[in-house]
């Protein structure tokens, strides 16, 4: 009975699964304390089969080619499992304990040079920093550029012409992100007909938006950012074929305005970040990022009298830009203007086109020829 007991133990001891979690408190002396009673234990029962089978011909300890030495096969993979799991256990503490690899300072010496480092959770550290840094460029972009991005405000006497507006034919679908209002104008007196944005690109008060946004305007208003009234705009020149133009105003306290930066949009590339920043539908300085979708875009614009309007070199970009974008800057991650939304395809999502700097470059020394100003 005591035999069957005893077996019945032995079977049960055999069946045991022991579950080991990491410890980062554990160190060296410990686990070899543990590696020490798991060998004592293991020899304490080589001695015992050999002492129970070693005088016997039919004894185990004696058969050389099944079990040499007198070993048993419990006490054999009680040894591998104990040296496995030492050496495995070795293994993580030296990588815990930065043994090897210095820690921190290798995950910040592998991310400064540019590759990847996983944590023992899988995480890439190069991969996270780089995708926080381009979250702070683009918020940094914003808060560099928005004081420089204005909303302007037409007002006039609405006639079919105007309410049509550039982009406003119906056959190519395409529309002009300005946001006109349609209400009648029974009397003569100026009303709000539309509004849209524009950007400082001379500190002495000069702003470059769409001509669109300046059409058939008995009065323009701009809003600056600073100043809790609108500031009164006068138009230096425009040039509708392009669809750009010039619009001035004076600062009330003598202090200069910020201005951006026009950049090189033939070093932009496809698939690079862009920011566009204006007023869609009356929502003030609204920002919306995207990436640059193509280049050299080609557009036509069916009036509502028949005639066609066309656009060359745009920039297209899935960034959002709707009703009231129209003038507006699309940035790059350097915060420098590659162009000036203009226009969407009302039926379409994600298709804007934007004017680009090498276009502009060249029109504004035709926009500002004969007007004095510090620098361009």
């Amino acid at each position: 009975m005591n035999e069957h007991n005893e077996k019945n133990h032995e079977i049960n001891n055999q069946n045991e699964v022991s579950t080991y979690y990491y410890d980062p408190s554990n160190r060296v002396e410990s686990l070899r304390a543990f590696y020490e009673e798991e060998l004592n234990a293991a020899a304490a029962e080589q001695a015992a089969v050999a002492e129970d089978g070693g005088s016997g011909q039919g004894g185990r300890g004696n058969r050389r080619g099944d079990n040499p030495k007198g070993f048993s096969p419990k006490s054999i993979f009680a040894s591998f499992l104990v040296g496995a799991m030492v050496v495995g256990g070795m293994s993580v503490m030296s990588d815990r304990l930065n043994l090897f690899t210095g820690g921190a300072s290798a995950a910040a010496e592998s991310a400064a040079a540019g590759s990847a480092y996983s944590d023992a959770a899988g995480i890439t550290t190069a991969s996270v920093s780089a995708s926080s840094n381009v979250d702070e460029k683009i918020s940094t972009v914003f808060d560099q550029a928005n004081p420089a991005v204005v909303e302007i405000e037409n007002y006039g006497v609405e006639s079919q012409s105007s309410a049509n507006g550039l982009f406003g034919g119906r056959g190519g679908g395409w529309t002009d992100p300005r946001g006109q209002s349609m209400q009648s104008q029974q009397s003569g007196e100026p009303e709000l007909m539309g509004t849209g944005t524009g950007f400082f690109f001379n500190e002495d008060g000069y702003i470059l938006t769409n001509e669109h946004v300046i059409a058939d305007a008995t009065e323009l208003k701009v809003t600056v950012p600073g100043y809790d009234e609108p500031l009164a705009a006068k138009v230096v020149n425009a040039n509708a074929d392009l669809d750009l133009a010039v619009i001035k105003v004076e600062s009330p306290d003598g202090k200069k305005f910020p201005a951006l930066t026009i950049g090189d949009s033939d070093q932009a590339s496809i698939g690079d970040w862009v920011i566009a920043i204006g007023n869609p539908y009356g929502l003030d300085h609204t920002m919306t990022v995207g990436v640059l979708s193509a280049k050299e875009r080609p557009i036509t614009i069916a009036e509502e009298d028949g005639t066609e309007h066309q656009y060359k070199h745009l920039l297209q970009t899935d960034a959002s830009i709707n009703p009231g974008n129209s003038g507006g800057p699309l940035l790059n991650d350097k915060g420098e203007v590659i162009g000036v939304n203009t226009a969407v395809n009302a039926e379409a999502q994600g298709i804007g086109f934007a004017i680009p700097a090498s276009v502009i470059h060249d029109a504004l020394t035709d926009l500002m020829a004969g007007t004095t100003v510090t620098s361009l």
